[in-house]
């Protein structure tokens, strides 16, 4: 198997097979010549990109492409192995992202590791597998999207998953390891196991946690998720390697021929009915940033965290105008014809058409970006860039939310190993400056710490947003943070429902520079409290029973670090969690929303977003799980709607 890419050329019944680069897979060809239209069009071939495809062609009279920009892995020991797990983050199959400077912190940009693959983040991320709390998808349906609530999701976690328990009852028992069948699924696609070794110093952490009052939670996937947890992986239980979008939701279905997928092209905007280009680029340039990726040499490698760009020639806007007036979500209806796509910045862009829909799976990132750049997004933004608009929809870009984590460095004699001993932490079990916390945020001015200049409406939104994080923060059975164990000496530390909100906005016309990610961080000081006592009560933990055998030396934070010193710590070693999130919210327009329940785009009639970006607020949890059945629930309503077997 190789890498390839395409020089494509659409508009036409099919490609001479000798114009194209092909990828065999177990047969069947990837890459193989397009048709001249579909019925829909997937931007993005990750964990919901695939998904949602592969659903769709269930049905033998309905074809779908899906377009990645990424290439397909080859099935490197580095992506299938769980001892390389975080390996791969800044190699060939990463975005190579970056953040702005975070002045809020140290003034320094971050890398932003997201997947550029068949397969997406599933093919990078840490493999861990859990949904988050009841409290929050039933605080996504209290936010005005019926139907999203815990009750609504679980058929949907359970269809993506073949839930294997653990091989012995006895590692079971000494590990904690419980789980309920009736919220496990049985046939799903995607194999949740768990590894065929545990690493002894898990015991100790959860010993210590229960010492100091916090429980071990029965199930980790049952909606209840506050506490320790040995929560599983996305792991084949056979053959102990990972279990992704690519080698779960399309390798077992190449061989319909409904099942489209290329690869190495990237989508430079969504088509839409009597809209010209806002550029033409028949003969780019070559030169500058030829393929989207970062490249301001903030990049390398950092694995997980668990331890202590160039520009392109101007394009012409002069040669064709988009006849399009601006238009409001509330009263518009615009209806989406197809993409267009090239290779790279100096190829010819070429365009395809969707008959049904298009379906932007890019990630919450790009999806975003793919907005902007296509007219739908804050008016001020897109005219800054000179894009006409197409549709004036404050919410894209903004509203964006990540798990910012804090490494920790507590060498003792651990071994290292998969990051699968976690505890989801309420803050009042672990704090006695709790309630003087949640006094602070609850008076807080919801203005007071967002991006100057927001529109109403988004201010109107996040203020019931704050509402429900205030009230969760209060509670003892809802994570504010999480403890992630490597069994390396790292306790690192993460919020989980952060109150600040950062925004992913375009910084050019050109399609092939990365977006302007900025997700502010810490800017609004809850998240740094919480920070702070979950430091601190690393220390307890390390000071009980259970954990003073492992002779753990404090080393990052050390034990005598006041709160100037660990602010200090938090501010050099804040990283993402690599789950950016929020940036095309399921809300009302008044709120502040880019897509409705259904997940179409506010004034679009034939556009949906199916990815991280749509959530309104992120739950506790790593997020594949919960990707695959945002997806597998779009899936069903899309099929639903068009009357799909």
């Amino acid at each position: 198997m190789y890498r390839s890419r395409l020089a494509l050329t659409t508009f036409a019944a099919c490609l001479p097979f000798s114009a194209l680069s092909v990828v065999h897979i177990h047969g069947r060809d990837l890459n193989a010549p397009l048709l001249d239209s579909y019925d829909y069009i997937v931007v993005g071939c990750g964990i919901s990109g695939l998904v949602v495809t592969n659903r769709l062609t269930e049905d033998p009279s309905v074809n779908v492409l899906c377009i990645e920009a990424g290439d397909p892995d080859r099935y490197e020991p580095i992506i299938q192995d769980p001892v390389y797990v975080g390996a791969d983050i800044g190699g060939i199959y990463d975005w190579l992202l970056s953040t702005t400077p975070q002045t809020q912190l140290d003034g320094a940009p971050r890398p932003m590791p997201q997947g550029k693959v068949l397969g997406g983040g599933s093919i990078l991320n840490a493999m861990c597998w859990n949904r988050g709390g009841q409290d929050d998808y039933n605080a996504w349906a209290a936010l005005g999207n019926p139907g999203w609530d815990w009750e609504g999701m679980l058929p949907y976690f359970i269809k993506s998953e073949t839930y294997t328990p653990v091989y012995s009852a006895d590692i079971a028992r000494e590990y904690s390891i419980n789980y309920n069948p009736l919220v496990h699924g049985t046939s799903g696609p995607v194999q949740v196991s768990y590894p065929r070794y545990f690493y002894p110093q898990s015991t100790n952490l959860f010993a210590a946690l229960n010492y100091l009052g916090v429980p071990t939670e029965f199930d980790p996937n049952d909606g209840s998720s506050a506490g320790a947890a040995f929560v599983p992986s996305d792991l084949d239980p056979i053959n102990q390697t990972r279990s992704d979008a690519r080698r779960t939701y399309y390798d077992p279905y190449v061989s319909r021929s409904n099942f489209h997928v290329i690869t190495g092209q990237h989508v430079t905007r969504v088509l839409i009915e009597g809209v010209g280009s806002n550029y033409v680029v028949d003969n780019p340039t070559p030169g500058g940033n030829e393929d989207g990726n970062g490249m301001n040499g903030v990049t390398s490698n950092e694995g997980f965290g668990f331890g202590p760009g160039g520009s392109t020639p101007a394009l012409d806007n002069s040669t064709t105008t988009r006849m399009l007036r601006r238009q409001s979500p509330s009263t518009s209806n615009l209806r989406i014809t197809g993409v267009e796509f090239a290779a790279s910045a100096s190829d010819t862009r070429r365009a395809i058409t969707a008959t049904r829909e298009v379906i932007i799976a890019a990630g919450s990132l790009h999806s975003a970006q793919l907005l902007q750049l296509s007219g739908i997004g804050p008016s001020s933004l897109l005219d800054s860039f000179g894009i006409p608009i197409a549709l004036d929809l404050p919410g894209v870009g903004n509203n964006l939310q990540d798990h910012c984590l804090v490494g920790t460095f507590y060498p003792c004699p651990w071994t290292a190993g998969s990051p699968n001993a976690l505890a989801f932490n309420p803050l009042p079990l672990i704090s006695n400056n709790s309630a003087s916390i949640l006094s602070g945020a609850n008076d807080q001015d919801p203005i007071a710490f967002l991006p100057a200049g927001l529109d109403p409406t988004l201010v109107a939104g996040y203020t019931l947003q704050k509402q429900s994080l205030v009230r969760r923060l209060a509670e003892t059975n809802v994570a504010s943070y999480e403890i992630i164990n490597n069994n390396a000496g790292s306790l690192t530390v993460a919020v989980m429902h952060p109150f600040s909100r950062g925004q992913c906005y375009i910084h050019s016309a050109d399609p092939f520079e990365p977006p302007s990610i900025d997700p502010r961080w810490l800017t609004n000081p809850v998240d740094r409290q919480v920070l702070i006592e979950a430091l601190l009560f690393n220390r307890q933990i390390l000071a009980t029973p259970a954990m003073v055998p492992l002779q753990a030396a404090q080393f990052v934070p050390t034990v005598d670090d006041d709160v100037d010193a660990l602010n200090r710590i938090i501010n050099t070693g804040v990283r993402t969690e690599f789950h950016p999130s929020g940036t095309c919210a399921m809300l009302p327009l008044e709120q502040g929303g880019v897509v409705d329940p259904h997940l179409r785009v506010h004034g679009a009639q034939n556009l949906r977003v199916v990815d991280a970006g749509i959530f309104p607020m992120i739950p506790a949890a790593h997020l594949q799980a919960v990707v695959y059945a945002v997806a597998e629930k779009v899936s069903a309503r899309i099929g639903l709607h068009h009357g799909l077997r």
